[in-house]
């Protein structure tokens, strides 16, 4: 008997869609009333460097998008269009995983998606030098199609 009322006195998981999560406590308030609040530790990069690169790419992107209007194709613009642009997919795919799929409700499930994203990268990044080295670059491709 005994037992059994540990047993029900655990948090169960719970499932969201079909997949377990970590229980969560309520409020999301781990401890109790009586414990002493321990503040994380201070740090001013915190996320701040990851804001920073976002901003960086995104007003990379720029330049690099009207480049081959005035220049031409070249291929080291393309080139860098394509990374430039790679990149910026990469960070807002993270930024959705990291919002929607959190570590502390998810677990495993967020390491997992993480992985994934970092799969279909190097599998997209592929995909660009193979376009770059057969077809002459993506500025080209855009060219051959507005001819058509």
């Amino acid at each position: 008997m005994g037992l059994n009322m540990i047993r029900s006195s655990l948090p169960k998981p719970s499932l969201v869609r079909g997949i377990k999560t970590i229980p969560q406590p309520p409020g999301f308030i781990v401890g109790d009333v009586n414990d002493a609040y321990v503040p994380p530790k201070p740090s001013k990069s915190h996320g701040s460097i990851h804001w920073t690169s976002e901003r960086a790419i995104s007003m990379a992107m720029v330049p690099l998008a009207l480049s081959p209007f005035i220049t031409g194709a070249s291929t080291v613009i393309d080139s860098t269009l394509c990374a430039v642009t790679l990149a910026h997919c990469y960070t807002g795919f993270q930024s959705c995983i990291i919002d929607y799929i959190p570590v502390r409700v998810y677990g495993a499930y967020h390491n997992y998606a993480m992985y994934l994203l970092t799969f279909g990268t190097g599998v997209a990044a592929y995909g660009v030098y193979d376009i770059e080295k057969r077809e002459g670059g993506v500025t080209n491709i855009i060219s051959k199609l507005w001819k058509a």
